[in-house]
């Protein structure tokens, strides 16, 4: 099965190795359950938004046809300041292409929920109303799994895991921003049970 992972930073895996970042953790985790799927094709880039993940996927066309997607985008959006109705509007656009991109197959696209930033060392360090980051990301998250359900389309829950975890020094990359591969480890296992049920739903 082929498997785009789409995405920015956090999808791309800074500050670890590409076999480190969750995607490919995540079809490893697959082909040991016996689901034949190959590792990602990672379209992301660090600090992307959604409307610079769409221009990206219009410079990578044409992409063809794909057995599994995965959208994990909005971190830059909250962090930038941008309005949570534009979010909502262009994470619709991205999750509906990424449907089509599925075959029309709601049920072979994944979306992730967005990292907590504030809770690493860079944003003790920021100096940001860290509760109002919390606050802002809470309200991308609800709005696009809320979107996801009304297509159809299953939501996995990462963000806990990064506030439960995100001060730990081994769950943070050199610059104390970005996941290390023990956290994207995390992020793998609680995609894993989700992704390898709709794939074998619909082998």
């Amino acid at each position: 099965m082929k498997y785009l992972a789409l995405g920015d930073s956090y999808t791309v895996g800074e500050g670890v190795a590409a076999d480190a970042r969750w995607p490919d953790v995540l079809a490893r985790g697959l082909r040991a359950q016996g689901l034949a799927v190959d590792d990602p094709r990672v379209i992301a880039t660090t600090g992307w938004t959604t409307d610079e993940l769409s221009d990206a996927m219009d410079a990578a066309e044409p992409l063809g046809s794909w057995d599994f997607v995965t959208l994990l985008v909005g971190v830059n959006n909250q962090y930038r300041g941008r309005a949570l109705d534009e979010y909502v509007e262009q994470f619709e656009a991205l999750l509906r292409r990424a449907i089509a991109l599925a075959g029309g197959h709601a049920d072979h696209v994944l979306v992730l929920t967005i990292p907590d930033w504030g809770a690493t060392r860079f944003g003790a360090g920021s100096g940001r109303d860290l509760a109002r980051v919390s606050r802002e990301l809470d309200a991308f998250n609800a709005a696009a799994c809320e979107v996801g359900e009304s297509l159809g389309v299953a939501c996995v829950d990462i963000t806990a895991a990064s506030r439960a975890h995100g001060a730990e020094p081994a769950m943070l990359a050199d610059d104390g921003l970005h996941p290390s591969a023990a956290m994207h480890a995390l992020w793998a296992a609680a995609a894993l049970p989700v992704a390898s049920q709709l794939l074998s739903d619909g082998a």
